[in-house]
């Protein structure tokens, strides 16, 4: 089964091509700058154990022009990974918000779209481009089936009690204004792998994913019980430019006493806080050149960044009352040996022990960092949401086919 799967942004298409069952892509793309001067296309294409890459710069003014730019290359002789855009069988397609009423993957209907474009204040800088993506892919893959996957809907099994924020009850009942979290395919698919890796399937975990956005979740047998994001992805822990969780004072006082409007708020908890703001750097391999030069400022940034981290993991064992497991994930948590270790560092009460030798090695597989003596496993699990949409996409089509023939 050859399925599309699509993650499509404001001005920028994300694409992978995978032959189902097989868990590795035959091709990758990613079309940026849309609408901007300069627009681009890399395109890779992975055949007996060989990538070849293809970059291209075009004018790409919109997402209808991208797609069909994309379409070229996947059918190009020589290159081409289909024949014809009648190959694909399915498109799945990456949606950061799907609100109260999207909870689960499902199949692209009109009504499904609606519900898209009624949630867009809730994402403005995703969902409108998603549903761009959605317009232009129906189009050019007019055969295939297309399916929406929800970044939301891992987190829909929150109780009340950590979904609701204690405003008036008008706000979520007429507004819809409660934590949605997101980074949610990123949870799922390591929660999935840590299961199958602890052969327990009853575990508490909390699932660590840094990357530029930074996200956490507690997981109780599989189902999350509490994020730290939460309408926006602005809330919880420091980012590489979103402030995280601030006192909402602090807001008030900027446009009150220092005269900002709400623009400029927004802009600067959004785009020139977190990292950035400390540093004026958001990338870690930055900030860390920095702390090996003597930066106080890029050390402060650093620790504040893990001790952020260390506070949610004490709250969400208590939520969880326990934990078994703990895992990083994401370009940082993958990668960022530093940020693992000040993380566990001085966490033995929690019953959480790194293994510093452990954590220095680099592995692109699930794998433990953790000391022999740690009751808790620490797993390092590179993350890949391209396949668990693909994944997702496909035990669907298959429940549906099931019950088809019950």
């Amino acid at each position: 089964m050859n399925i599309l799967v699509i993650n499509s942004g404001s001005s920028s298409i994300k694409y992978q091509l995978f032959k189902m069952p097989s868990v590795k892509p035959v091709c990758f793309g990613l079309i940026e700058r849309i609408g901007l001067p300069n627009s681009g296309i890399v395109h890779k294409v992975y055949t007996d154990g060989q990538e070849k890459v293809i970059s291209l710069t075009l004018d790409i003014p919109n997402h209808d022009v991208g797609m069909h730019e994309a379409a070229k290359l996947l059918t190009e002789p020589g290159i081409g990974v289909i024949q014809n855009p009648d190959d694909i069988n399915v498109v799945g397609h990456r949606i950061v918000h799907g609100g109260e009423t999207l909870t689960k993957t499902t199949i692209v209907t009109e009504e499904v779209k609606e519900e898209i474009k009624k949630i867009f204040a809730l994402a403005p800088l995703h969902n409108p481009g998603s549903y761009q993506g959605i317009q232009v892919a129906q189009k050019l893959f007019d055969k295939a089936t297309h399916i929406c996957v929800f970044d939301t809907a891992f987190h829909q099994t929150l109780p009340e009690k950590a979904f609701r924020y204690a405003i008036p009850q008008t706000f979520y009942h007429d507004h819809g204004i409660r934590v949605y979290g997101f980074h949610g395919i990123s949870h799922k698919f390591v929660t999935d792998k840590a299961l199958n890796y602890l052969n327990n399937p009853k575990a508490k975990l909390i699932t660590i994913h840094l990357g530029n956005g930074c996200s956490m979740a507690a997981v109780n047998a599989g189902r999350c019980i509490d994020t730290s994001m939460g309408l926006t992805p602005l809330e919880g822990l420091i980012m590489g430019t979103r402030s995280g969780s601030i006192d909402p004072s602090v807001l008030i006082y900027m446009m009150t006493q220092l005269g900002y409007d709400i623009k400029q708020v927004s802009s600067i908890l959004n785009k020139e806080s977190g990292m950035f703001g400390l540093t004026g750097y958001s990338d870690m391999r930055d900030i860390k050149r920095l702390i090996e030069e003597g930066d106080p400022n890029a050390l402060l940034a650093f620790e504040m960044f893990a001790y952020r981290i260390k506070k949610y993991i004490g709250s969400y064992t208590a939520a969880l009352n326990g934990l078994d497991a703990i895992v990083f994930t994401a370009g940082i948590g993958e990668n960022d040996v530093l940020i693992r270790q000040m993380i566990c560092q001085e966490m033995d009460v929690f019953g959480i022990r790194i293994d510093e030798q452990k954590n220095s090695l680099r592995i692109n597989d699930t794998h433990e960092i953790n000391a022999g003596s740690s009751p808790v496993k620490i797993l390092v699990i590179p993350t890949n949401e391209e396949l668990e949409i693909a994944t997702e996409c496909m035990e669907l089509l298959n429940e549906q086919k099931a019950l088809q023939f019950s």
